[in-house]
């Protein structure tokens, strides 16, 4: 796990390219995902991590374990209204790393966050308009992440709440398929 002396923003996107070049995919359906992630970053070399690329962006999350590795916290996000890990936008870091490790800290407002600079799952989707802004596509890199002994999240203006969820609460909720895999990678990998 890395904390945040190993984590910059970087700006080159052959960073970012770089990681997922590297990235050892766990299925064929993953290395398809990557695949298509390295071919938009080939498309937008230079803009495929901002958002102002409006075809789509990258974009990177984490799933935040607490502590004994027994819960994730999910955010119930305020504009998709549904279940999800904690992450955001890029906007010009190529260090998806770092990208997921802020939006963690940010969305959870739990300090002292350690994150897995590996990528564990790629997801890509669509999201729909709003607000002027078109359809497009997130590029997400997802890692996993571990939040300090004792940690109390705090509710940020993205999310209508948070929660911390075992494995075996998460398929009630509002949620979707690239979530429940993300529970599944997490928490193999934490046992």
């Amino acid at each position: 796990m890395a904390s945040p002396p190993e984590l910059a923003p970087v700006r080159d996107l052959a960073f970012a390219r770089d990681v997922l070049a590297a990235w050892a995919p766990p299925s064929d359906a993953q290395a398809v995902e990557r695949d298509r992630m390295l071919a938009f970053i080939d498309e937008h070399p230079t803009d495929a991590h901002e958002r102002s690329c409006l075809a789509g962006h990258l974009t990177a999350s984490c799933l935040l374990l607490d502590h004994a590795g027994e819960r994730a916290l999910l955010t119930h996000h305020r504009k998709l209204e549904r279940w999800l890990q904690l992450g955001g936008h890029c906007d010009g870091d190529a260090n998806l790393a770092h990208v997921a490790w802020l939006e963690a800290t940010e969305e959870s407002g739990i300090c002292g966050i350690e994150i897995d600079p590996a990528p564990v799952d790629l997801d890509i989707h669509t999201i729909p308009e709003h607000k002027g802004v078109p359809e497009h596509w997130h590029l997400d890199a997802r890692f996993i992440a571990r939040a300090p002994a004792g940690a109390k999240p705090v509710i940020s203006e993205e999310s209508l709440e948070l929660a911390w969820v075992t494995p075996g609460e998460v398929a009630a909720l509002d949620t979707d398929g690239s979530v429940l895999r993300l529970f599944e990678l997490a928490f193999d990998r934490a046992r």
